[in-house]
């Protein structure tokens, strides 16, 4: 784990400065509490912040990487740390039992035991009451992290014995760079570093033939709407059903179809630095002779409405049927 306080303060600085100086000033809580959107960086910090609690030779909050310690907490296997993740959909009762079995003993490599708990908003209501116990009457020095994409899915008594630190999605132009570091089409990078906080995410999504369509879809119909030299409808009922299997795939399209719209509030700003679909800034540009600030608001409030209707179970082609009326209404 090749990180430091200053590379992980590019990607979460509010975070990563109030776990530093915890460690500076000695108050180190004994369970915190991780939340905020995936890929923005929860496990690797606690891993970091992990390296840092238990290293033999920490200066100024650094941790040396050499020591014994370190190099265990690296590889993954420290007597010390444990790790839950779900079993299949799940974190079950008995592996936060396991957990409090293995805490009962005396430790090994220090005096301090350590514990990550990924996806903790997955665990069952008894895994719950059963970690609800374990904090209120923690066994010798205990740190634990709880690492969550969905903290009200968390006890409200739970978050209460935590240290609650919010995590922030990465900043675009810093998961941009990271991204141009990948195999990737560098036309899809904007758009990729917009839809997902993810690198692992992003590289899948890149190569899934749904996202090319996608993409293509969307470009298709922000120019049927402009230009209305296209049915835009029919674009809809052509392309969806045979393209798209899950809402989850046209809620992504949507997506797109919202920063293509954002696109033209950024070139009206003069801010071309953010625009995302780069090869349809000149038609754009065009379009903001018949567009109104006001009618691309109204755009962008007729699409996240569509997105709303999308999270019920109503059907997505009636769903974008109706987006597209509504739309072109406003034209």
């Amino acid at each position: 784990m090749k990180t430091s306080w200053e590379e992980l303060s590019e990607r979460q600085p509010v975070a990563t400065k109030m776990l530093k100086n915890a460690v500076l000033k000695d108050r180190v809580a004994h369970a915190y509490l991780f939340e905020g959107p995936r890929g923005t960086g929860k496990r690797e910090l606690a891993l970091y912040y992990t390296k840092v609690l238990l290293c033999e030779n920490v200066i100024d909050a650094n941790p040396c990487g050499n020591c014994r310690n370190c190099k265990r907490v690296d590889s993954g296997n420290h007597p010390n740390v444990y790790i839950i993740e779900p079993e299949e959909t799940s974190i079950k009762k008995h592996q936060i039992q396991q957990l409090q079995e293995e805490f009962a003993k005396t430790a090994v490599e220090s005096n301090r035991k350590i514990y990550i708990i990924d996806h903790a908003d997955k665990m069952t209501t008894n895994a719950a009451n059963s970690l609800l116990k374990f904090l209120e009457e923690p066994v010798s020095i205990t740190t634990a992290f709880l690492l969550t994409e969905q903290v009200q899915q968390i006890l409200p008594t739970i978050q209460s014995r935590c240290q609650s630190i919010h995590f922030n999605p990465l900043p675009v132009r810093y998961f941009e760079e990271h991204l141009h570091q990948k195999d990737l089409q560098p036309a899809l990078i904007p758009l990729l570093a917009r839809i997902t906080n993810s690198e692992q995410v992003a590289v899948e999504i890149a190569q899934e033939e749904w996202f090319a369509q996608a993409r293509a879809l969307v470009i298709e119909l922000y120019e049927a709407l402009v230009t209305t030299k296209k049915d835009s409808l029919l674009i809809i009922q052509q392309n969806v059903s045979k393209h798209f299997d899950t809402k989850e795939q046209v809620q992504l399209m949507l997506d797109m179809l919202v920063l293509a719209f954002k696109d033209m509030l950024y070139i009206y700003a003069e801010q071309d630095n953010n625009i995302v679909f780069r090869s349809e800034e000149a038609l754009m540009t065009q379009a903001l002779n018949r567009y109104s600030l006001e009618k691309i608001t109204t755009c962008l409030e007729k699409i996240l409405d569509a997105k709303k209707r999308l999270t019920s179970n109503a059907n997505m082609v009636l769903v974008l049927e109706q987006m597209i009326i509504e739309l072109q209404e406003g034209l």
